[in-house]
C-alpha cells in the first residue's frame, strides 16, 4: 500500500463510464517525481467497469480516495471531489487526460503561497485517436486585466494545466454546476476578475485525448453555455468599470465571443448534419465581424485542425475538399450580417495563415489563388476560374526571394511571372539571363535606345562605375522581360485592356477657379538699410490690416488711456496712418511719424482733412525725437530693436522728450519666446510686451500708471513723475482674428517650440489623424464620427503649443520612401467623404492655426448628401466642385474617396479599378492637379487594393488601421488615427502620444 502524509495538492477527477482511459491517467500521477499528492477521484454514476478499477488501483495507493454519486455532471462531480480534498493547492484532471512526471515538481513553485492568489498554468499538448502528439498549444501571458480580457471572451485555459489555491476555489463557490460545458471557462473568468493573478510556466506538462466522434462535445450545450458565460463576464465588467470596445484594444464585445464559439465548434466539427441555423439562433444577437477578420480566420482554422486531428496549418492544404464546404458556410454567414467584403478578408486571412505555414505550396481558397514558383523552372500558371486574388511565393535554389501579394487578372504567363518578380518583388537579380538569340537581340535594342545614358555617363564627371552598373542591370532585366513570348491572354494583357476601356490618365487642366486667385507671393528684393526694409514692407497698403475686428478694439482700449487735455503728443511709427486719425481727436496737436516715406505718403492722404496733424518721416531709433511732449504713443514697433540694448536706448529716447508728468502710452503683443509659460504670439523677435514693459519700467522718472491686460497683448500708460497706485484692467481682444493674425499664436501653457522640435527631434513615424465632420449636431449613432467645433479648435491648438507641423499626402509619401528620419514633429490631417462643415467650421480653425489638410472627395456626390448615411437619420450636404477648387486655391490638399463611397472590398477588380481611376480622373479635371491620394471608405482594403491603386495612377493610399504610419508600412496601406468625438477632450493628448499634456 503507497500512501502519503498530508498532500500539497489534490487532484479533482470526475469519471464517467471512464474504465478505458482512467487507469492510464491515475498512472501519470503515480509516475510524479514528487509523491506528496492526493487524487480525489468521484464515480459520476458511471455503468461500465469504472467502479471496479478505480477501487483496484485505490486498495495499492492511498492517496487515491474513491467517492461516489449519481450521475450529476462534471461540475457537480468536482465539486464534491473539493469538498473531499486534503489538499491547499487544486488541479482538475479528467479521467482520459494524463500529465508529464514533472508536472507537480514544476508547478508547486510557480502556486506558492503569496498574499495574492495565485493560479498557475502550462502549456499542453492534444493526443490524436491514433496517438499522435499535436503540437503544443501555449495559453497567453494572462497578467493584470489581461486575464479578464481574455477569459472574457474565451476559455484561455485546459482544465487540467491550472493549479490553483482551494481557498479561492470555496471562497467562489466552486465551479456552476448549472454549466454542462464551459465550466472550467466561468472559474477561471471568476478567478480573474476576484483578483487572483496568474503565472504561466512556459513548458509543456499535460495531454489532452481526443475521441473520434465526442469531439467539443454537444455543440448545442457548447454555445449555449458559452453565452452563459460571457454575459456573466460583462456583467462584471461593468461592476469593474472595464469595457468592450474595438479589436486593436485586445477587448472584444460578448456578441463577438459568443459567435467565436458558434465558429469554431462548426468548424471542429464539420458535420453536414448540423443545423446550423439552430445554432445561430441560440446567439442573442448576430454581430458585424467586421475589423475581426484575422480573428475569426484563426478561429475557424484552429477548429479545422482539431476536428482533422491535423499536427499543422499545413497538412489543411491536404485535407481542403474535406473541410472547405464548412469554411464557405462559416464565411457565408459570417458575411450575411457583416460589413460588405468581411467574408473576402477572412477568406484572405485564413489563406495567408495557411501559405505561411509552408510557402512552398500551391493551392486556392476560394477567390485567393496561391502558387509558389522555382526561378530557374518558370512555367505558365492557369488563372483558377473564382481567383481574383494572387498571392505569389519565388523561391531561387530553394532559397525564398520574394512574395507578391496583389490582384489577379488573367493566366500567369512566363513573362507575367518574370515582370512581377522583377517590378513587384525586386527580386530581378535572381533571374538567370538566358543564352538565346531572342535575348541577345533585345539587348541590343535596349542598348541602342538608352545610347543618349551611356553618352552622359561618359562625358560626365563623378561615380561612373556605379551608374553604369545600374544602367546594364536595367537594360538586362528590360532586355530579358522582352525576350520572352508575350500572350494575348495573360494577366498583363488582361489588365491592359481593362486600362485601355477606362482610358486611364487624363492631362490635368489647369484650373478656371470661380473667384480670384490669391497674389502670390513675390520675392523680397535683397534690403540694404531699415529704410528699405519698410519701404517693401508698405509695398503693399495695410500690411497688417489694421482696419480689423481686432486691432479696432485695441486702438479703442489705446485711446481709452489718454487723458483729457493733452496738448502736444507724438506718434511713433503711425504706419499709414489709420490709428492717427482717432488719435488726433484726442490731443490739441499731433505730430505723427514712420520709418516708410511710403507709409507717410498714404497717411497725409487719409488725414488731410485734419488741421492738427503734422506727418513726416522719423527714425526714432537714430534720429532725435521732437521734445518737450505731453504725449508719445508707441505701439507694435519696439519688438523690432535687434537686442535690449538697441530697446533700452530708444526707450530712454522716449522718457527723454516728455515733459515732467507727460504720458507715453505702449501696446505690445505677448511674444512665446519672451513668455514661454502662457499664450503669446510665435514671431521671431527676441522680445515681446514682457521684456517692454519691464525695460520702460527701469528707466529714471517713469512709473506704470494703468495697464489694460488682455490674453494677446497689453497696453501700458506710463507717467514721466510719481503715481499712487497702478491700475490693472483685465479686458478681452477684439473677435474674430484674421487668419493671418492666429495662425502665430500659441494658446496655453508650456509646450515645444516648432523650431526647437525641428532642430532637436527626429521621428521614424507620423500621426496621420482622421476625422470625418465637424459639427455640433446630427444623428447620435454617428457621434463617434462627429467633433464639434469648439473641441477641434483646442485640439488643434494643443498641436500647435506642441510643436507639431502639418505634412500632405504626397510630402508624407516622399518621406516615408526616403527611410530616413523625419525632422521634429509632423502631423498630417485627413477629413474623409468632403462634408460641407469642412468649408464652414474646419477650414476656418485650420487657417487660423496654420494647417493644411487632405479631404478626400466621394467624386460622383460632390454637391449632395452622405445617402450612405441615410440609415442613421438625415444626411449631411457635401461641398460643391466650386468650394472644393475655392478651397484648393487656399492650400488644402484633395484625394479620392472612390466615386460612389462603396467598399472596395465588395467591388471586383474590374469595378474597383473603376472607380478608382474615375474618381482620380474627376479630381484631375477639376483642380487641375495630379491627384495622387485615395482613402477607401471605411478603410475597406484587403489584399488585392494596394495594387489595383497603384495601377490607378495613385502615389498613396490610407485605411483606418489605428497606428501612426511609418517605414514599414505599405505605401497604400497607410494607417491612421481616428479622432473620435464620442471621445473626451482629454483623449487627444493621449492619442498623440503624451498623456496628461494640457490641452484646455
Amino acid at each position: 500500500m503507497v500512501s502519503a502524509a498530508t498532500p500539497e495538492i489534490s487532484f479533482l477527477i470526475p469519471a464517467y463510464n471512464a474504465d478505458d482511459t482512467l487507469a492510464e491517467c491515475l498512472a501519470s500521477l503515480q509516475q510524479q517525481t514528487r509523491s506528496n499528492w492526493q487524487a480525489v477521484v468521484v464515480d459520476d454514476g458511471s455503468t461500465d467497469r469504472t467502479r471496479e478499477v478505480l477501487e483496484a488501483i485505490a486498495r495499492k495507493d492511498s492517496r487515491i480516495l474513491l467517492a461516489r454519486q449519481p450521475n450529476a455532471g462534471a461540475a457537480a462531480a468536482r465539486n464534491h471531489a473539493a469538498r473531499l480534498a486534503a489538499a491547499p493547492l487544486l488541479c482538475m484532471l479528467d479521467a482520459d487526460d494524463w500529465l508529464d512526471p514533472t508536472f507537480i515538481e514544476s508547478m508547486l513553485p510557480v502556486a506558492e503561497d503569496a498574499s495574492t492568489p495565485v493560479i498557475a498554468y502550462c502549456a499542453y499538448r492534444r493526443v490524436a485517436p491514433d496517438g499522435r502528439l499535436l503540437q503544443a498549444e501555449a495559453a497567453p501571458i494572462l497578467a493584470g486585466d489581461v486575464a479578464k480580457r481574455e477569459f472574457s471572451s474565451f476559455c484561455a485555459l485546459a482544465i487540467h494545466t491550472v493549479v490553483f489555491p482551494k481557498s479561492l476555489f470555496e471562497r467562489l463557490g466552486g465551479m456552476d454546476e448549472t454549466l454542462q460545458t464551459g465550466e472550467d471557462w466561468d472559474l477561471w473568468m471568476r478567478m480573474a476578475f476576484a483578483g487572483a493573478e496568474f503565472r504561466r510556466l512556459d513548458t509543456c506538462l499535460a495531454f489532452y485525448r481526443m475521441k473520434a466522434g465526442s469531439l467539443s462535445g454537444d455543440p448545442v450545450k457548447m454555445v449555449r453555455d458559452a453565452i452563459s458565460v460571457t454575459t456573466k463576464a460583462q456583467a462584471l465588467l461593468r461592476q469593474q468599470g472595464l469595457s468592450a470596445e474595438r479589436p486593436e484594444t485586445g477587448w472584444i464585445t460578448p456578441a463577438i465571443s459568443q459567435l467565436r464559439m458558434l465558429a469554431w465548434v462548426i468548424a471542429a466539427k464539420r458535420d453536414p448534419s448540423l443545423d446550423v441555423a439552430a445554432l445561430t439562433a441560440l446567439l442573442p444577437d448576430m454581430p458585424d465581424a467586421a475589423g475581426y477578420e484575422s480573428f475569426f480566420a484563426g478561429v475557424i482554422l484552429h477548429g479545422l485542425r482539431t476536428g482533422l486531428f491535423t499536427n499543422d496549418t499545413d497538412d489543411l492544404v491536404d485535407a481542403l475538399d474535406q473541410w472547405l464546404p464548412t469554411f464557405l458556410l462559416l464565411t457565408q454567414l459570417i458575411q450575411r450580417h457583416s460589413f460588405p467584403g468581411t467574408g473576402r478578408k477572412i477568406i484572405e486571412a485564413a489563406a495567408w495563415e495557411i501559405s505561411a505555414a509552408d510557402l512552398l505550396r500551391s493551392f486556392t481558397l476560394c477567390n485567393v489563388q496561391v502558387v509558389s514558383v522555382e526561378l530557374g523552372a518558370l512555367s505558365r500558371l492557369a488563372k483558377a476560374e473564382q481567383a481574383d486574388t494572387l498571392i505569389m511565393h519565388a523561391f531561387s535554389g530553394g532559397q525564398h526571394v520574394g512574395t507578391f501579394v496583389g490582384p489577379l487578372w488573367g493566366d500567369l504567363s512566363i513573362r507575367a511571372q518574370i515582370r512581377l518578380i522583377m517590378q513587384e518583388m525586386q527580386a530581378g537579380e535572381h533571374l538567370q539571363t538566358p543564352p538565346t538569340l531572342a535575348y541577345i537581340s533585345s539587348w541590343t535594342r535596349e542598348a541602342l535606345r538608352g545610347y543618349r545614358a551611356f553618352g552622359g555617363i561618359i562625358i560626365r564627371h563623378g561615380r561612373r562605375r556605379g551608374r553604369l552598373e545600374r544602367l546594364m542591370v536595367g537594360l538586362g532585366r528590360k532586355a530579358l522581360l522582352a525576350s520572352v513570348p508575350s500572350d494575348s491572354d495573360d494577366n498583363d494583357a488582361r489588365l491592359a485592356d481593362s486600362l485601355r476601356t477606362l482610358q486611364r490618365d487624363p492631362e490635368p487642366r489647369p484650373l478656371n477657379p470661380s473667384g480670384p486667385r490669391p497674389e502670390e507671393e513675390k520675392a523680397a528684393p535683397a534690403v540694404h538699410s531699415e529704410e528699405e526694409y519698410w519701404e517693401h514692407i508698405f509695398e503693399r497698403p495695410d500690411p497688417w490690416n489694421y482696419v480689423s475686428v481686432y486691432e479696432q478694439v485695441k486702438y479703442a482700449q489705446t485711446l481709452s488711456l489718454i487723458p483729457e487735455g493733452i496738448e502736444k503728443a507724438l506718434e511713433l511709427a503711425c504706419a499709414e496712418g489709420i490709428f492717427t486719425e482717432k488719435l488726433a481727436q484726442k490731443v490739441a496737436r499731433l505730430t505723427a511719424t514712420d520709418i516708410s516715406q511710403r507709409a507717410i505718403d498714404r497717411a497725409v492722404e487719409r488725414c488731410r482733412d485734419h488741421r492738427n496733424i503734422e506727418l513726416r518721416v522719423l527714425d526714432f531709433v537714430r534720429q532725435d525725437l521732437p521734445p518737450e511732449q505731453d504725449l508719445i504713443v508707441c505701439s507694435e514697433v519696439l519688438y523690432y530693436m535687434k537686442d535690449e540694448e538697441m530697446l533700452a536706448a530708444a526707450c530712454r529716447k522716449m522718457a527723454a522728450a516728455l515733459k515732467p508728468n507727460g504720458y507715453l502710452i505702449t501696446a505690445h503683443a505677448h511674444i512665446r519666446r519672451d513668455e514661454p509659460t502662457r499664450t503669446g504670439f510665435d514671431w521671431g523677435n527676441p522680445f515681446g510686451v514682457g521684456t517692454i514693459r519691464q525695460v520702460l519700467a527701469a528707466q529714471p522718472g517713469l512709473t506704470l500708471e494703468e495697464t489694460i491686460e488682455t490674453e494677446l497683448y497689453a497696453i501700458h500708460r506710463f507717467r514721466k513723475g510719481p503715481v499712487a497706485d497702478a491700475l490693472l484692467r483685465i479686458e478681452g481682444h477684439g473677435i474674430p482674428l484674421d487668419a493671418d493674425v492666429a495662425k502665430h499664436i500659441i494658446w496655453g501653457p508650456d509646450g515645444i517650440d516648432r523650431e526647437a522640435a525641428w532642430t532637436t527631434e527626429v521621428t521614424t513615424s507620423v500621426p496621420v489623424l482622421m476625422y470625418h465632420r465637424i459639427a455640433r449636431d446630427g444623428p447620435a449613432a454617428l457621434r463617434r464620427f462627429r467633433t464639434s467645433p469648439e473641441i477641434f479648435r483646442k485640439q488643434m491648438q494643443f498641436l500647435r503649443r506642441q510643436g507639431y507641423y502639418t505634412v500632405t499626402a504626397q510630402t508624407l509619401a516622399e518621406l516615408l520612401r526616403s527611410g530616413k528620419p523625419i525632422q521634429g514633429r509632423p502631423v498630417m490631417l485627413t477629413f474623409d467623404d468632403a462634408y460641407l462643415d469642412f468649408l464652414t467650421e474646419a477650414f476656418p480653425i485650420l487657417a487660423e492655426n496654420g494647417f493644411s489638410a487632405e479631404v478626400f472627395v466621394v467624386t460622383d456626390k460632390v454637391g449632395g448628401r452622405s445617402d450612405w448615411d441615410s440609415a442613421y437619420g438625415e444626411p449631411a450636404p457635401l461641398m460643391v466642385w466650386s468650394q472644393i477648387q475655392e478651397l484648393h486655391q487656399k492650400g488644402i490638399s484633395f484625394g479620392s474617396h472612390l466615386a460612389s463611397h462603396t467598399p472596395a472590398s465588395a467591388l471586383d477588380n474590374q469595378a474597383l479599378l473603376g472607380e478608382a481611376v474615375l474618381s482620380r480622373n474627376a479630381l484631375q479635371s477639376r483642380l487641375g492637379i495630379s491627384a495622387a491620394s485615395i482613402a477607401l471608405p471605411y478603410g475597406a482594403t484587403d489584399f488585392r487594393a494596394p495594387g489595383i491603386l497603384a495601377i490607378a495612377g495613385y502615389r498613396v493610399g490610407f485605411t483606418t488601421r489605428h497606428d501612426k504610419a511609418g517605414f514599414s508600412d505599405n505605401i497604400f496601406g497607410l494607417p491612421r488615427l481616428e479622432v473620435r468625438g464620442d471621445h473626451p477632450l482629454e483623449a487627444f493628448p493621449e492619442l498623440m502620444g503624451l498623456p496628461g499634456a494640457f490641452i484646455g
